[in-house]
C-alpha cells in the first residue's frame, strides 16, 4: 500500500471525510486547539492598526469588550456543530436550503483562501527578515510558498494531527508573547503607553476599533463547527473554543497594540500592519512567534477549505478529502505571491463581517428558534425533505442574507451608528429571519434528534 493509500485510508477511519461525526476532542484540548488558533499574526498586526489612532487604555478595553461579544457569536454556532456533528458550511443547509448553502459555502472558501493567503505572506516577511539578518538573502515571496507549503502538509493529516500539534505551538507562541511582554513594560511603564497622544487623523475610532474585533471574532467562526464538532461534549466545545478563542485574541491584539506603542516611545515611525516595524525592536523573538502562529493557524484554515468543500454537497458520489486538500493546497500556495492583498486587510474584515455577521444570524435563529434545537436526517439527504424549500432554495433566507448584508455595508460607510455596524446588522438579520420563519415553527413539531449519527442509520448514509 503507497503512503498517499494509507493516509487517504487514515483519514477515512478518523472521520475527516464528509458526513456528521462523534467527538472525543476534552476540554483542555479544544481550548488549546483554539488558543493556538488565533495566536495569529493577523490578529497581532490587527492590533497594530489602532494604535496611536485612539488612547492605548481604551484599545485595550475594546479588545476585550469587542472578543467577547464575536465570542459568543463563535461558541453558539460551534455548539450546533458539536450537537450535530457536522462542520459549518454542512449547517447552513438549515436555514438556505440543500442548494441555497452552496451560496454561503462558495463565499466561505473565498474568504478562507484570502486569510490562507495573508498569512502566508505575513509568514514570509517574518521568516525572510531572519534569514536576511543571519545571510543576507532576502525574498519574502520564496519564504512566504514555502510557509504555505509547510502548511499544506500539516493540514493534509487531519484534525488528529491538528489536534496533537495546536497545544504545543501554543505553548511556544505564549511563552515567547511573554517575554515580549515583559521587555515592553520593563522598559517603559504602563502609564507612558497610555500617555501616547492619539492621532484622529488616521481614521480609528472606538466605534471602528469595536466592529473591527467583532468583525475578527466573525471571521473565526466559519471554523468554529468544523472543530467543535470533534468535541467530546457541548459543554467541553462552548468552554474550550470560548475560553481559548477569547485568551488568544485579546493576547494578539495587545501585543500588537503594545508592540507599535514601544515603536513610538523608542522614536520609531509607527507603520500599522507591517510586520518589520515591530520585528525590528524585538528582533528574532517576535519574528519566531509570527512563524510559530501562521503554522498553527493557517493549519486551521486550510483544513477548514477542504472541510466546506468535502461536505459542500449530501449525498451522491462524496468528495474525498485527501485529493481536495492536495488541490485547494496548491491553489492557496500559488495565491501566497500575491502580495498587494495586504494593503487591502482592513477592508476585508468588513467584507467578512458583512457578509456572514447576517449568515451566522440567520443559523443561529434557525437552528435555537425554529427548528428548536434539533437538525433532522433530512439536512444530509442530495433531494427532497424538510430542507428542500423550494427547489433546493429557501429564498427567503438568501434575501434576509443580502438585507443584513447591505445593511452592514451601510452602516460601515454611509449611516454609522453608537455602537458599529456588525451588532446591528446581526440583530436586524435575526429578527427579520425569525419574523418570516415563525409559521415554519408553529407548523413542525420539534424534532427528535439531538447528534444526526442518532438519526435514521438508512439517511445518515448520504452524507
Amino acid at each position: 500500500m503507497t503512503l498517499y493509500s494509507r493516509l487517504d485510508r487514515y483519514l477515512e477511519d478518523h472521520s475527516d471525510d464528509a458526513g456528521p461525526v462523534r467527538g472525543t476532542l476534552t476540554l483542555p484540548r479544544v481550548g488549546m486547539i483554539w488558543l493556538a488558533a488565533n495566536l495569529v499574526v493577523t490578529t497581532l498586526l490587527t492590533g497594530t492598526l489602532f494604535v496611536p489612532g485612539v488612547d492605548y487604555g481604551l484599545v485595550v478595553l475594546l479588545i476585550i469588550v469587542g472578543t467577547l461579544i464575536g465570542a459568543a457569536v463563535l461558541v453558539t454556532v460551534g455548539s450546533i456543530g458539536t450537537r450535530t456533528g457536522l462542520p459549518t458550511m454542512a449547517l447552513t443547509r438549515g436555514p438556505f436550503g440543500i442548494r441555497g448553502s452552496l451560496l454561503p459555502v462558495a463565499v466561505n472558501v473565498l474568504i478562507l483562501m484570502g486569510w490562507s493567503w495573508v498569512q502566508a505572506m505575513l509568514a514570509g516577511i517574518a521568516l525572510d527578515f531572519l534569514v536576511a539578518s543571519v545571510t543576507g538573502f532576502s525574498s519574502p515571496v520564496l519564504f512566504a510558498v514555502l510557509c504555505q507549503t509547510l502548511v499544506v502538509l500539516l493540514a493534509i493529516f487531519g484534525h488528529t494531527g491538528i489536534a496533537k500539534v495546536e497545544p504545543w505551538l501554543a505553548v511556544l507562541i505564549l511563552g515567547i508573547i511573554a517575554y515580549i511582554f515583559i521587555v515592553a513594560f520593563t522598559t517603559y511603564a504602563p502609564a507612558e503607553f497610555a500617555a501616547i497622544a492619539e492621532d484622529p487623523a488616521l481614521g480609528y475610532t472606538p466605534i471602528l476599533v469595536l466592529d473591527v474585533v467583532i468583525a475578527t471574532a466573525i471571521s473565526w467562526t466559519v471554523l468554529a463547527a468544523d472543530f467543535n464538532r470533534f468535541a467530546g461534549s457541548t459543554r467541553a466545545g462552548v468552554i474550550g473554543s470560548g475560553v481559548g478563542y477569547s485568551l488568544s485574541t485579546v493576547i494578539s491584539m495587545t501585543v500588537g497594540a503594545t508592540a507599535l506603542g514601544y515603536v513610538l516611545l523608542s522614536g520609531g515611525e509607527a507603520i500599522p500592519f507591517d510586520p518589520v516595524t515591530i520585528i525590528e525592536p524585538f528582533g528574532a523573538p517576535l519574528a519566531i512567534v509570527i512563524f510559530l502562529s501562521v503554522m498553527a493557524t493557517n493549519t486551521m484554515v486550510v483544513y477548514g477549505m477542504v472541510t466546506t468543500v468535502v461536505n459542500a454537497v449530501p449525498g451522491g458520489r462524496k468528495l474525498r478529502f485527501l485529493p481536495t486538500a492536495l488541490i485547494i493546497g496548491v491553489i492557496s500556495i500559488a495565491g501566497a505571491t500575491f502580495f498587494g492583498l495586504l494593503n487591502q486587510f482592513t477592508t476585508f474584515l468588513v467584507t467578512i463581517g458583512a457578509l456572514f455577521a447576517p449568515i451566522f444570524a440567520i443559523m443561529i435563529a434557525d437552528y435555537y428558534l425554529i427548528k428548536r434545537g434539533a437538525y433532522t436526517a433530512d439536512i444530509m439527504r442530495a433531494r427532497e425533505g424538510r430542507y428542500w424549500h423550494l427547489g433546493g432554495v429557501n429564498w427567503g433566507a438568501v434575501v434576509v442574507w443580502a438585507i443584513g448584508a447591505i445593511a452592514a455595508y451601510g452602516f460601515t460607510y454611509l449611516w454609522p451608528t453608537p455602537i458599529g455596524a456588525t451588532i446591528p446588522a446581526f440583530v436586524i438579520t435575526f429578527v427579520l429571519y425569525t419574523l418570516i420563519s415563525l409559521r415554519e415553527r408553529s407548523s413542525r413539531p420539534a424534532a427528535r434528534s439531538e447528534h444526526l449519527l442518532d438519526a435514521e442509520p438508512a439517511q445518515a448514509q448520504h452524507a
